[in-house]
């Protein structure tokens, strides 16, 4: 029987997590014995004390993923092997997927029924899938004169670094982790210091399945401190990153002033949801856009943030948005039936509620929301918000809120929508309604973005790539080609 409320009320007054960075395969304090409060975005709840770690734990983890990696006890060893390891740590994130949900929850306010079944299957999976693919990319021999051999083979990179953001932190540590591991690599994760307590705990799950000590080690801490040593360090030799476009610009200058470490970046994004007058079904595309700006509060990078609808259907469809989005109302993230949980934390709060004044101050129309609620709980929730009569130069259309803030734009026809959706720093994804299919093609082609949905939003699985253009990053997360950012190719050349 599923568990309701009041069992994963109980579950959380009991839970005790680790805390504790996890280096060299054992956990352990970091070496100043500095700690940050973890409060949860649910009640104010005190869920521990993370060790903060800085640059002598990076050193520590650099050092013992180093030689973890020139031992080979993971980089050399068989590629059967490897698989079946992975597919063990797939498999332990699933029998331990009670405990992760609930870690995921209460550390940034998702829904329980979403840390269910979405992040933490979406995590095993990731694993499962890139242990899959180890014994099943193959090398290359170029095609060369008979008395010669061209072999073009692929290594691990060596010692990676992967700092992941704080809304998807199970889903993010493992579409980094998954990869990287695969190849051969020893990782050093940073989780965000807002949700750092699934990426402890999967430390140790990877330990168990039979990850060799220093290939997977987790610093805790914050990023201008231990993410900065990991990304100036002379001795990571690939960064990977998700988070904000501003943190990813100053990456790639660390690496760029350090060793040039190969760096991989997915950032921010407002992706226009752009729906025709033509589009198959209303109810269905209304539904859509709310589900695209209310599900994980917001706080999705690809959110469908810039709502672009045909001036003949806006007000119409309007209207169907709004009356889609009674069913995404914040509610107690322990319950199953809650769609609609509590912001990250307080401070982020207040900066979605501030975009909200800047969108009425700047003249755009408020139809709904916009309030904090249940401030009675001490948790940070607010309203899934609409703003009407936005031009594309506000705030609320050109940065990032990360928040359930949906600004509305009309368009005349398929040429102003595209101008519109590419009118941005950003190139994340997009999503088209039509039944023109001529018009579903010419659009997707002429948006600049990595991700393009027609007739829903957010497809995909693990075998498409996933990643942005323009300010939204480069590389790709997802599919084989997320192999490409995790090995170096090496042409090797032979005189029969």
């Amino acid at each position: 029987m599923p568990l309701q409320l009041h069992d994963w009320i109980s579950r959380s007054a009991a839970l005790q997590p680790e805390t504790r960075a996890f280096i060299g395969g054992r956990y352990r304090d970091a070496l100043s014995g500095a700690t940050s409060e973890r409060i949860s975005p649910l009640d104010g709840r005190l869920l521990g004390l993370v060790a903060s770690c800085d640059a002598s734990d990076a050193e520590v983890a650099v050092t013992a993923a180093r030689r973890a990696f020139e031992s080979g006890c993971w980089s050399r060893r068989a590629p059967v092997e490897r698989k079946q390891v992975m597919l063990r740590f797939a498999e332990l994130i699933e029998q331990h997927r009670e405990e992760l949900a609930l870690l995921e929850t209460l550390d940034m306010g998702k829904p329980i029924g979403d840390s269910l079944s979405v992040d933490v299957p979406g995590a095993a999976r990731a694993i499962r899938w890139n242990g899959e693919a180890i014994d099943k990319i193959y090398d290359e021999i170029a095609n060369t004169a008979h008395d010669e051999l061209g072999l073009i083979t692929r290594e691990p990179i060596g010692v990676v670094a992967a700092i992941v953001p704080w809304n998807f932190p199970l889903i993010m540590s493992c579409w980094k982790l998954g990869p990287a591991l695969a190849s051969g690599n020893s990782v050093i994760l940073k989780p965000s210091d807002k949700s750092p307590l699934s990426a402890i705990r999967l430390a140790q799950l990877a330990f168990e399945a039979g990850i060799p000590a220093g290939v997977f080690n987790v610093l805790p801490g914050r990023g201008q401190v231990v993410g900065k040593a990991l990304a100036t360090h002379m001795d990571i030799d690939a960064l990977v990153f998700t988070g904000s476009t501003g943190v990813a610009k100053q990456l790639m200058v660390f690496a760029g002033e350090s060793n040039m470490k190969r760096v991989w970046l997915e950032a921010g994004g407002k992706s226009p949801n752009i729906v025709f007058a033509d589009a198959p079904d209303l109810e269905v595309a209304a539904q859509a856009a709310a589900s695209a700006i209310a599900f994980n509060q917001g706080e999705v990078c690809t959110a469908g943030s810039r709502l672009l609808v045909e001036e003949s259907i806006k007000e119409r469809f309007l209207q169907l948005v709004v009356d889609a989005l009674q069913q995404w109302q914040p509610g107690n993230p322990l319950d199953p039936q809650t769609k609609v949980g509590a912001l990250v934390d307080t401070q982020h709060m207040r900066s979605v509620l501030n975009y909200i004044h800047i969108a009425q101050h700047e003249g755009a129309r408020l139809v709904c929301g916009g309030r904090q609620v249940l401030e009675e709980t001490g948790g940070c929730f607010v309203e899934p918000t609409v703003f009407a009569e936005v031009s594309n130069d506000m705030r609320i259309a050109q940065e990032e809120v990360f928040g359930p803030v949906l600004a509305v734009i009309g368009f005349k026809d398929a040429e102003e929508a595209i101008h519109i959706a590419n009118d941005t720093p950003y190139g994340l994804a997009a999503g088209i309604w039509t039944r023109d299919i001529s018009k579903a093609h010419l659009t997707a082609k002429a948006l600049r973005a990595g991700s393009v949905w027609v007739n829903q939003y957010d497809g995909g699985d693990m075998t498409a790539p996933f990643g942005g253009f323009k300010q939204s990053g480069n590389g790709r997360d997802k599919s084989l080609h997320a192999f490409d950012k995790y090995t170096e190719l090496k042409s090797t050349w032979i005189k029969l």
